[in-house]
């Protein structure tokens, strides 16, 4: 098993997400000062609408990822099976947990060798990039990758996290050159991403230039981390401090659209605090390629994957029917539909 602190936090997150008012109180993914401008004649037949589409060259049913959520505990390891069986089942993508986990002790590998359950998903391994300031290097993801049977790997970016954890590694000076290492080394594509504050314009100028393949956003208006940790500090000064950053960060709706000012093309995923599939369809609007859900995703699979299926199948629902009503055919047609303020 993982030391008892490493192991302990795993499986605290998973609780606390699940027992726990982890949310933002005010600030809001911002999505929701957007509207569609509904088409009375759509000109086509809602049999005809096709959601797939294709992201780092594997075709997925719809654009959807289930965002990376846990790993290296034995609770963690079924809902990453259960996660993974569904992801299969839909034809939709996966990232994994941290696996800095199976680096630091390999008996726990087991946790995120999910391949065998989705032979054929799309599959993210997972390193937070502050690690690579902490002596892990190219080597060391590549060996995630080859453990994990990954297609590409997530490096995280999660500064404000790291901060309120007691246990944090917070040296991010130097880091940029160590991210751009492994982008040019690594034989599979690199995406960045936030883990719930998103992604400024001048950090998206700096990772592309690294030579990063994709980002996500993670923007906040989701899960507050801040909070999560909250819930974790022992003494009423860490719960002050963390309580104060509960609103931090820049929604999901202006990071999005901050990355498509500075780059029109990279590949870009969209997450932070999307519940339903008029959400993904917005998204798709304002410039994302896909969209990447956890909490819902993790409060589903830990009742069943029958209700994981579901909740896939009604996000599914929701944005062939937001297609359909924006006279969108296919996820092409969706991006050029009109959006107007709310």
């Amino acid at each position: 098993m993982l030391p008892p602190d490493t192991g302990s936090r795993k499986d605290d997150h998973i609780r606390i997400n699940l027992e726990e008012d982890v949310t933002f109180t005010t600030t809001t993914t911002g999505l929701e000062h957007y509207r569609f401008v509904h088409q009375a004649l759509p000109g086509i037949n809602l049999e005809a609408v096709d959601p797939s589409t294709t992201y780092l060259k594997h075709r997925l049913s719809l654009p959807l990822l289930i965002s990376s959520m846990t790993g290296g505990t034995v609770r963690a390891g079924e809902i990453n099976r259960i996660l993974a069986e569904v992801a299969q089942e839909a034809g939709i993508g996966m990232g994994l947990g941290s696996t800095r986990a199976v680096l630091e002790r390999p008996e726990v590998a087991w946790t995120f060798q999910v391949r065998k359950y989705a032979p054929d998903i799309l599959l993210l391994a997972n390193l937070g990039a502050v690690q690579l300031n902490y002596g892990y290097g190219l080597d060391d993801c590549r060996r995630l990758v080859d453990l994990t049977e990954a297609n590409a790997l997530y490096l995280h970016l999660n500064p404000l996290q790291e901060a309120l954890q007691p246990e944090g590694d917070t040296r991010f000076d130097g880091l940029l050159p160590r991210i751009e290492a492994v982008c040019r080394g690594l034989c599979v594509p690199v995406v960045v991403r936030e883990v719930g504050w998103g992604l400024s314009k001048r950090t998206v100028r700096q990772l592309i230039d690294a030579g990063v393949a994709a980002l996500d956003v993670a923007g906040a208006g989701g899960t507050s981390w801040s909070q999560v940790e909250y819930y974790r500090q022992e003494n009423a000064a860490g719960r002050e401090i963390a309580s104060s950053f509960r609103e931090w960060g820049i929604p999901t709706a202006a990071s999005l659209c901050s990355v498509r000012e500075v780059d029109a093309e990279i590949p870009l995923v969209a997450s932070g605090g999307l519940k339903t599939g008029i959400d993904i369809a917005k998204c798709i609007a304002l410039g994302a390629d896909v969209a990447s859900l956890a909490g819902v995703m993790l409060r589903a699979a830990a009742k069943s994957p029958e209700a994981l299926q579901e909740r896939i199948h009604i996000l599914r629902q929701q944005l062939v029917i937001a297609m359909f009503a924006t006279g969108s055919t296919r996820l092409s047609d969706l991006r050029t539909a009109e959006l107007i303020s709310a």
